[in-house]
């Protein structure tokens, strides 16, 4: 049995990294009876964003994966936060959806509070902060963009808590295969057509890489006076005909 003596002894600061001695010990005590060690399940996901002359656009696929399994083909990975704000999710379906519902309720609070439209950072300080407390149990990775009166942001938030600001980002499980068209094509203000074309490229490139993105295209682009949804804005790759 492990010894308890986080109960006895008086905490010091610092971290702290008895679990991780205790997951050790339970995977032998376990290997010694026979059973195997839990593994982890794998997500898959594509998700990108740029910033263009006159705003940003986000894109992601729509297939939503339990293991080696097609859950669902046409699910949307592009969450609303406020009508300026628009998120993509990555890792558990579960913990980005309701992730984003937290949050586009806390920012419609803060609207109502202050009277002001929010800010991209705002959204960004509070989602890092709630994925931080949580030390990466969340499993939810996330770009975050839209524009305010300082002008577009794109953040990047991953499960522990850290984040980038960049002028164009992917995540997931082919985010490798998007992030190279994006470095090899992105040019700073490109126009919004070039930029449609360049997210599309980006996702497409992740769902023929990776078997866990697929199906459907879909983008949100984000300017000063406008939202526009497009839903399934390509199909790279249609079922044939038998």
């Amino acid at each position: 049995m492990l010894k308890c003596e986080r109960f006895l002894n008086t905490p010091v600061g610092g971290f702290s990294f008895e679990n991780c001695r205790r997951n050790a010990a339970l995977e032998s005590e376990l290997q010694q009876m026979g059973y195997k060690p839990p593994k982890a399940k794998k997500t898959g996901t594509t998700i990108a964003g740029i910033i263009f002359k006159d705003g940003l656009i986000l894109g992601s696929d729509t297939r939503a994966t339990d293991d080696m399994v097609v859950a669902d083909k046409n699910c949307i990975k592009i969450h609303h936060i406020a009508p300026n704000i628009y998120c993509c999710g990555a890792g558990c379906a579960a913990d980005a959806e309701v992730t984003t519902q937290m949050m586009a309720s806390n920012i419609q609070l803060h609207t109502l509070s202050t009277g002001r439209k929010p800010r991209v950072a705002i959204v960004n300080r509070m989602l890092k902060q709630m994925l931080f407390r949580y030390q990466g149990h969340i499993k939810a990775s996330v770009i975050v963009g839209g524009v305010d009166c300082t002008g577009p942001h794109l953040y990047a938030v991953y499960p522990h808590g850290s984040t980038d600001k960049l002028p164009f980002v992917a995540m997931g499980s082919g985010s490798a295969a998007a992030m190279a068209v994006l470095e090899d094509r992105f040019q700073p203000n490109m126009e919004e057509e070039a930029g449609k074309q360049l997210i599309r490229e980006a996702i497409t490139a992740g769902i023929f890489s990776d078997l866990g993105s697929g199906s459907n295209v879909d983008l949100c682009i984000i300017t000063e006076n406008k939202t526009e949804f497009l839903r399934a804005f390509d199909s790279p790759n249609k079922k044939g005909q038998r």
